[in-house]
């Protein structure tokens, strides 16, 4: 970069700081996501993502045809979480619409489960993450899509802008 080029990219810097005045700085483009509740969140949808998926894995590798269906249902659960999990961390752009929709997806994924292992067990011989309403997890698996839905809907993000759910005044 030329001499002329730094001056002007340092006068730039300098005149928006002095036309911002006394204004406050923009907030992070997080909205305190992943701090607070928002970390035992995200760290509840890891361990979640974890155990789903290495628990799928270990029984399509070790006994598939006992029930195929359970074992691909409980990797597509872990599939999910992942998603979440990551989704939710992060700060990207996107992020908060891919948490809501992976966070909606699981919550319909455990009442449409659930109920077809209440309502055709022959189809769940072997249990998955998501039959009986995630019983097997202490029905984390129904209550934690719930707890996400809402803490995302009180840090909605919109173009990488927290925005507020308080009525503004």
């Amino acid at each position: 970069m030329s001499e002329q080029g730094k001056n002007t990219v340092k006068r730039s810097r300098i005149a928006d700081a002095a036309t911002r005045g006394g204004r406050k700085k923009p907030a992070r483009s997080n909205g305190g996501r992943s701090s607070g509740l928002g970390r035992i969140i995200i760290a509840v949808y890891g361990v979640l993502a974890l155990s789903a998926t290495v628990r799928a894995v270990y029984q399509i590798m070790q006994e598939f045809s006992a029930a195929p269906l359970a074992y691909l249902l409980s990797a597509l659960a872990g599939l999910v979480y992942i998603v979440a999990t990551l989704a939710m961390a992060s700060k990207r752009p996107g992020s908060w619409k891919l948490s809501w929709y992976a966070v909606l997806f699981e919550l319909i994924g455990v009442l449409v489960v659930g109920t077809l292992s209440f309502a055709l067990p022959s189809l769940f011989a072997h249990p998955a993450v998501w039959s009986h309403f995630g019983s097997g997890y202490g029905y984390v698996p129904l209550v934690l899509p719930l707890i996400g839905l809402w803490w995302l809907g009180r840090h909605r993000m919109n173009d990488g802008q927290a925005q507020p759910t308080e009525p503004v005044a």
